[in-house]
């Protein structure tokens, strides 16, 4: 399967580096062919300039300097999404990823703004795995928008593609264990995609 890992933090020592070693290890172990884009390393232009905004929905010109972006998420049959929560929802730069790459004839058909259709029906899997600096308690009373930014809004891009989340939450007091624990599950999860 080929799959599109959509990393987003600028550590390259951080925890994260080191989950993305365990779940890519577990992908490579299962034979998937792996596409990643780290988006701090390609240094990725996260900001939706005044000119893009004019022509966001004009599909004629609206992709304009993001083609090979856009190439590596239409290849992908499955994609997985690593970020930390930070104030409540991704980094700045996996939502300006988002803003400028999910745009319309690409991620969703605008033809009838009354009947929008999801275009990214390529994606047959969704791993969303992500860290929290809070207890879950507190995600939950923020509403999680992590969570559902993975299992509704990007899943219903797909179409509906079996979906996942896999959350490490209150990451900042967790312990050596909690969080080997953590790596072997998203590990595991990936060899099984």
């Amino acid at each position: 399967m080929r799959v599109l890992y959509v990393y987003c933090h600028p550590l390259p020592e951080s925890f994260h580096a080191a989950i993305r070693a365990e779940a890519l290890a577990g992908l490579a172990e299962a034979g998937h062919e792996v596409d990643l884009l780290d988006l701090y390393a390609e240094k990725f232009d996260p900001v939706l300039s005044e000119e893009a905004r004019r022509h966001y929905h004009d599909e004629a010109v609206n992709q304009a300097g993001l083609e090979p972006y856009i190439e590596r998420l239409r290849r992908a049959e499955a994609m997985v999404l690593q970020f930390p929560t930070w104030t409540f929802g991704p980094p700045a730069m996996l939502k300006g990823f988002f803003d400028r790459v999910l745009m319309p004839g690409v991620a969703f058909d605008l033809s009838d703004p009354a009947h929008v259709k999801p275009m990214l029906t390529n994606v047959k899997r969704l791993v969303g795995v992500v860290t929290y600096g809070r207890p879950r308690w507190m995600a939950l009373l923020m509403a999680d928008p992590p969570r559902k930014l993975v299992t509704r809004y990007i899943r219903w891009l797909t179409g509906g593609a079996k979906a996942r989340h896999l959350a490490l939450y209150h990451m900042n007091v967790a312990g050596e264990d909690k969080r080997r624990r953590f790596m072997a599950r998203v590990r595991a999860e990936m060899k099984a995609l």
